[in-house]
């Protein structure tokens, strides 16, 4: 595990557990929410702002692999980290990365977002102090530049 990434630590509830007992598959993608919004509100952005802006992340596109199951009430350690970016910040592609507490890799989430215009209910450009924060974090091996979720007029 790197230590520069954002991470936050949760735990597998008893909610996120199936008939197996182990995490189930929509509990992961829960989780790696979670880890993003806690960076949001870190950075100064709670989802009460959010709605204040009337602007909220909205998720376009998941993919989800597992290599290790959890189990009810263990730890869940959850990374962040920048896996590309438009210039403009309107999509954005995040991983998250989910670990055991011995720091074996259990899964991994790859998701590319967009930002919603809570009112219009079209994709739009981040406010200016959220795309910075979303520069900050660190970035995967396989970064590369995104194309803007945001039609130019004209």
């Amino acid at each position: 595990m790197m230590t520069d990434r954002f991470q936050t630590t949760l735990y597998a509830g008893w909610g996120d557990i199936d008939l197996n007992g182990h995490m189930f598959n929509a509990a992961y993608l829960a989780k790696a929410v979670d880890c993003r919004m806690r960076f949001f509100t870190v950075h100064g952005f709670p989802a009460e702002r959010l709605l204040e802006l009337a602007v909220g992340p909205v998720v376009m596109t998941d993919e989800l692999r597992y290599f290790k199951e959890f189990r009810m009430m263990e730890p869940v350690i959850v990374t962040l980290e920048n896996g590309g970016m438009s210039e403009d910040g309107s999509r954005f592609r995040v991983r998250n990365e989910l670990f055991k507490e011995d720091g074996t890799l259990a899964a991994r989430v790859t998701s590319v977002v967009g930002w919603l215009d809570l009112n219009k209910r079209k994709l739009t450009l981040p406010p200016e102090g959220l795309h910075k924060a979303l520069l900050s974090l660190s970035k995967t091996e396989d970064y590369e530049d995104l194309p803007s979720s945001v039609r130019k007029k004209g």
